[in-house]
């Protein structure tokens, strides 16, 4: 008898911590999770591996200073360059390609800076700032943010001698820059998967778009587990592994909005030396 119940209690005891969910935080960009693809893939990777995972969705720069501070233990982001210093500085590595869409600019029906059709995004973002045309940032250190203030460099337009006229920051991600942009018939630069999954649209449509500048490459890096011992090294590796495998980059392809195919895998390109 006394056996018995030391061994019910032993197992009372042990169930918990047998049964205890496997789980990974992954810092990404809002993009992966407002356009559908994290609702897309996550359930397929979770039926795999039996590890679920939580997004922390938020522009780029803001994911990766998650991981600087070991909040996650993947991140999953959009800004080679960015990704790149993360790397060199210590905070996680190796970074790996897992796909590419491209960025576009969209603005009002009316298009009040005469850029529909082009596919020269630094001329258009000549016209509009020689237009005092409205363009909405998102002014929030993301991928995208990062992108678009390159793109005006290369036009030779500080948008700042703009900004509280033409040029408006509100510091949100993309779809509250979207709304923003519908609501004050603005432009606004913003990735073509959180695009066609934005219902808003209002009288907005694609304006400039083709154009090699807009590329649009996502990585995948684990924040080191040496500089933070918590970090799940086994299950974000396993999630990494995964998210670049065959199964995982079907997964990626395999999710489209009316037909359209939002990201292309090519975990399989290799990374430039420079």
């Amino acid at each position: 008898m006394f056996r018995r119940l030391f061994l019910a209690a032993s197992l009372a005891i042990a169930t918990p911590a047998w049964a205890q969910e496997r789980s990974i935080t992954v810092a990404s960009t809002t993009s992966t999770e407002q356009s559908g693809l994290f609702g897309h893939i996550l359930p397929i990777f979770t039926q795999a591996t039996g590890i679920t995972v939580r997004v922390v969705a938020l522009g780029t720069g803001q994911a990766l200073d998650v991981g600087r501070r070991g909040d996650a233990d993947v991140v999953f982001v959009h800004d080679r360059a960015a990704e790149l210093r993360f790397v060199a500085e210590g905070h996680g590595g190796p970074r790996q390609h897992v796909m590419f869409n491209d960025f576009v600019v969209v603005g009002p029906e009316a298009d009040p800076a005469g850029i529909a059709r082009t596919e020269d995004t630094v001329a258009a973002l000549q016209r509009i700032a020689q237009y005092r045309a409205p363009f909405i940032s998102r002014g929030d250190r993301s991928g995208t943010h990062a992108a678009e203030l390159r793109l005006w460099q290369q036009a030779g337009v500080d948008p700042a001698s703009g900004r509280g006229a033409w040029y408006r920051e509100i510091g949100q991600g993309m779809g509250p820059t979207l709304n923003t942009a519908a609501a004050q018939g603005g432009y606004a630069l913003t990735d073509r998967g959180t695009w066609l999954a934005f219902r808003n649209r209002q009288a907005m449509r694609i304006v400039v778009e083709g154009d090699p500048r807009l590329f649009n490459q996502y990585g995948v890096m684990l924040v080191n587990p040496q500089r933070h011992p918590h970090v799940k090294q086994a299950d974000g590796q396993r999630f990494i592994d995964w998210i670049v495998s065959p199964a995982g980059q079907a997964a990626i392809a395999g999710y489209k909005i009316n037909g359209e195919q939002l990201f292309f895998p090519n975990a399989a390109q290799p990374e430039p030396v420079s």
